[in-house]
């Protein structure tokens, strides 16, 4: 029996080496360069499905951690996964667990066998190891699933990077190995070897023998600098697989995204553009906007005139002004409903620029115009 076909390269941009292409998984399939919203416990924050679905493309995140530790996995299982549970009828991401266990640095000890850390709340003793990911991934039913791993630090010398990228390449194959269900779910390796091009390589080479359907890029925009996540990006582009897809972990910002596509990346998600909402900042077509600004006290516009979301076809930015200097949920929905709307449409700028082999000009019209380039 043949593997299943999860991505097709359409069309690379004369301009920027940029790729459009088509991600298919069992609930549905995505044109890329994608966007992904984060449902970290099994929602967008603030949003309900039927909203959700109006701001993305229909591929979402849920957190292996989180789900794992409350409800549980095997609960999930029962109401038919992720999906069955959040009442989700599209498609699904899971991470694998690794990055909230690493961030845990002072209550965990990493071994062989997995990570052996405390409870963030509870204090209650843990153990995460490959097998036990894939499986809670398994029960949690996601169409795309990720490799346990290590994220070390981008400076790490290269002698822990070493050390720490076998493990990781170790833990791959024990994941895959313990993956049950490879038709229906794909299992993706991750890229770590921080800002050493030679261990990334090295890393990236040893998961293509082992093979998995797609490759994530794991251990940029975690305290980095850009340039320096640009350049990684940069040689990343030139080595890997091309018939495969291309997973950028943990990165949204509106230049990540755009500068990202042109280094060759499928795949983005990040809790920004909800966390940002949250906080009472806007994406809009001209810049950011700090929504508590006095300055919009009496401002009767639309907070983006050329956003055609719920939020600026309906209330002005002193309605929502008031909304979040009130601390009112509703405030932070409707930004967290701007905020994606307006990284939906940006990736669809995006696509439109790679198939017309222009995404050079596109991004430089977006940098002028968001202000980017008068920073």
């Amino acid at each position: 029996m043949k593997p299943p076909v999860w991505y097709e390269l359409k069309h690379t941009c004369a301009q920027s080496g940029a790729r459009y292409g088509i991600l298919h998984t069992p609930h549905g399939d995505f044109e890329t360069p994608i966007f992904m919203p984060v449902g970290t416990k099994a929602n967008v924050k603030t949003l309900i499905p039927s909203e959700i679905e109006e701001v993305s493309d229909g591929l979402i995140l849920a957190n292996t951690y989180h789900l794992w530790l409350q409800p549980g996995d095997e609960l999930i299982q029962k109401a038919g996964g992720v999906r069955g549970f959040m009442k989700w009828d599209h498609a699904l991401l899971t991470d694998s667990g690794g990055f909230q266990v690493f961030s845990l640095s002072k209550i965990r000890k990493i071994t062989e066998e997995g990570v052996e850390f405390r409870h963030h709340k509870s204090g209650e003793k843990l153990f995460l190891s490959p097998e036990k990911s894939i499986q809670i991934q398994n029960n949690l039913g996601a169409d795309i699933i990720m490799s346990f791993d290590e994220c070390p630090p981008f400076h790490s010398d290269e002698k822990y990077l070493k050390d720490s990228i076998d493990r990781t390449i170790r833990w791959a194959k024990r994941g895959k190995d313990a993956h049950q269900f490879p038709d229906r779910q794909a299992l993706f390796g991750i890229v770590q070897g921080a800002g050493n091009k030679e261990l990334r390589k090295y890393c990236l080479d040893k998961l293509m023998e082992i093979d998995f359907p797609g490759y994530s890029i794991g251990g940029l925009s975690v305290g980095e600098s850009k340039q320096e996540m640009y350049e990684m990006l940069s040689y990343l582009k030139t080595i890997m697989p091309k018939d495969k897809p291309r997973y950028l972990m943990g990165v949204g910002s509106p230049d990540d995204l755009i500068m990202g596509s042109i280094y060759g990346v499928d795949m983005f998600d990040c809790v920004l553009p909800s966390r940002n909402a949250r906080h009472g900042t806007a994406f809009t077509s001209y810049g950011k906007v700090q929504v508590k600004n006095q300055a919009l006290k009496d401002d009767f516009s639309p907070l983006d005139p050329e956003c055609n979301c719920y939020a600026c076809k309906t209330f002005t930015k002193s309605y929502l002004n008031h909304l979040i200097k009130s601390e009112e949920i509703l405030g932070m929905r409707l930004l967290t409903l701007h905020n994606l709307a307006f990284l939906k449409k940006l990736m669809a700028q995006i696509r439109q620029a790679i198939k017309e082999d222009r995404l050079l000009d596109f991004k430089n019209e977006f940098f002028e115009k968001f202000g980017y380039t008068r920073k």
